[in-house]
């Protein structure tokens, strides 16, 4: 029997925030928000076991956020925040926990002290919610107006985790089904348990807005390490052929590009840029044009074991920038695949991806249609481990 598993509720769609993806898997200094709150519960040494409850059409996006964490298969939610944790508790009845801490998703900067104060209240408490107390003057409104001033003495702001035993709160769950309360120590208080206090912290904020988001970034700045950045520059000149690769896609043309791989000037470029970044060398001497096993290659192998060597720093990579340079082929009818491909390879939001082209106006060259060139910039973050 596990003493304390910490369940994790993001199943929410985030659409106050916006963006392409729910804001739980929205990229927070170079990792899913997600990746950061689940850290912060697998690293406190109270905490058993982690299981998160998700949306059932974020499978994909979940497995590549939490990738290498060693986490309890996920459960999905329901229609609700309640129903979601309560179809958490449910998953959780046969592993039959002492207690259990709930925690939003999108609240990365839970602390250890926190989590151990939601967790140590549970001794003498049915249930414990991490909160602060109001500061602020409260002003009631009316039509837009100041009409009173609210007596803000007693009063907290409640943030999670919300820690209960765990028999009480399942129990409690159960018996609130249909109803519409606003967090779980809402459901505890209607059934009668005892809830806690515990003092939360100013950092602990619910991601809900874009300035939210900029401000977790601001947060993790100073926190993450050192920034790198690497430069890379390649070369290839046409020769024979119906095509060229750049940037992993394929493009009809009426020459080719010679080298001993296929020739992607984009990904060499941004090879050299990666790697430079972290002083590991040039493509050139991780794959050597004297090696046959790289004759004809597919280029976006060089450029994922740059992003491996990366990674097995601790580090990651934040945002790329290619500008290919060139008369022809015309780059901007590719150039979403081209993003797209270099964002899958890298495992990057397509946000944080650049592809640019321009032409040298007839001069050099590639003004004389000789060959491309391509320069690539890459940002990397180093230290930190999420």
């Amino acid at each position: 029997m596990p003493d304390c598993v910490a369940l994790i509720v993001a199943a929410g769609r985030g659409q106050r925030l916006g963006g392409e993806v729910p804001k739980q898997y929205r990229m927070l200094a170079g990792a899913p928000l997600l990746r950061w709150t689940a850290r912060a519960f697998l690293d406190h040494p109270e905490v058993s076991a982690v299981r998160a409850v998700i949306h059932q059409d974020d499978r994909a996006l979940y497995e590549t956020a939490v990738a290498g964490l060693d986490l309890l298969p996920p459960v999905k939610g329901g229609a609700s925040r309640q129903d979601s944790c309560r179809l958490g508790l449910e998953s959780l009845a046969a592993l039959a926990p002492k207690t259990v801490l709930i925690h939003d998703g999108a609240r990365p900067f839970v602390d250890a002290a926190i989590i151990g104060r939601t967790k140590a209240a549970l001794r003498t408490h049915a249930g414990a919610v991490a909160a602060i107390p109001v500061v602020d003057t409260l002003k009631r409104e009316s039509d837009g107006r100041a009409s009173d001033t609210v007596d803000r003495a007693g009063l907290w702001r409640a943030q999670t985790p919300q820690g209960f035993r765990f028999e009480d709160i399942l129990a409690a769950h159960r018996e609130a089904a249909g109803d519409s309360l606003t967090d779980d120590a809402a459901v505890a208080e209607r059934a009668g348990l005892e809830v806690a206090l515990v003092m939360g912290g100013e950092d602990n904020f619910k991601i809900t807005t874009e300035q939210d988001l900029a401000r977790a970034e601001r947060l993790l700045g100073g926190a993450m390490g050192e920034t790198r950045t690497g430069f890379g520059f390649d070369v290839h000149r046409f020769a024979p052929g119906d095509h060229v690769m750049l940037c992993g896609v394929k493009i009809p043309h009426e020459q080719g590009l010679a080298g001993h791989s296929d020739a992607d000037v984009g990904l060499h470029a941004l090879t050299d840029a990666v790697l430079g970044a972290i002083g590991a060398g040039d493509i050139g001497s991780h794959f050597p044009p004297s090696d046959p096993q790289w004759k004809g290659a597919p280029s976006d192998i060089f450029l994922a074991r740059a992003a491996e060597l990366i990674a097995g720093t601790g580090g990651r990579i934040v945002a790329v920038d290619l500008t290919v340079i060139c008369e022809a082929p015309r780059i901007r009818p590719h150039h979403a695949a081209m993003v797209e491909r270099v964002a899958e390879i890298l495992g990057l939001e397509r946000g944080r991806v650049s592809v640019k082209a321009t032409t040298t106006e007839g001069l050099g060259f590639t003004g004389r249609g000789e060959g491309i060139a391509a320069q690539a910039v890459a940002t990397v973050r180093l230290g930190g481990n999420v």
